[in-house]
């Protein structure tokens, strides 16, 4: 059974890649809360916990193509190190998010240094991983109207902008 629309899902998880290395928790954080249909989370994660009842406990595994899709060599580009602003940090790791010519925003990470070019990754980090997320569903109940209108899920004492 899935998820009816705009339901806030509050949930745990643990993820991890194909080898077992954990890649985030909310073990000893606030569990994560969506509402449900909006793209928030990964659709075939969503689908497993409204599969699931409150208090219930599952393994779902979902495949590189299905999470953050496979790697792609395409997405990795040489751009000259002059476009980078004078005081940015540009050595390899350090992570940064341009804007598309549509005006969207397309993080990146740098992947090699050169002389006069740098390399740069726009794949999501996890492209390419299988993943796999050890999941408790703690709860489900209407999203408040204030909630869909904002497109987010608002804390018990209310949401400030």
């Amino acid at each position: 059974m899935s998820l009816e629309l705009n339901k806030v899902v509050t949930f745990n998880y643990t993820l991890k890649d194909d080898e077992g290395t954990v890649l985030d928790s909310t073990v000893n954080k606030d569990p994560l809360t969506f509402i449900s249909g909006t793209s928030q989370i990964l659709p075939k994660l969503e689908d497993a916990l409204g599969e699931m009842l409150i208090g219930g406990k599952k393994i779902v595994k979902i495949g590189a193509g299905e999470a953050y899709g496979e790697y792609d060599e395409k997405a990795v580009q040489n751009i000259k190190k002059e476009q980078f602003p004078a005081d940015a940090k540009v050595e390899v790791g350090v992570r940064y998010v341009a804007n598309s010519p549509e005006g969207g925003q397309m993080p990146f990470v740098i992947k090699e240094v050169k002389e006069k070019d740098v390399a740069v990754d726009f794949n999501h980090p996890l492209a390419g991983k299988d993943l796999e997320f050890d999941v408790e569903l703690i709860d489900i109940r209407d999203a408040t109207a204030e909630e869909i209108q904002h497109g987010h899920v608002h804390s018990p004492g209310g949401h400030h902008h």
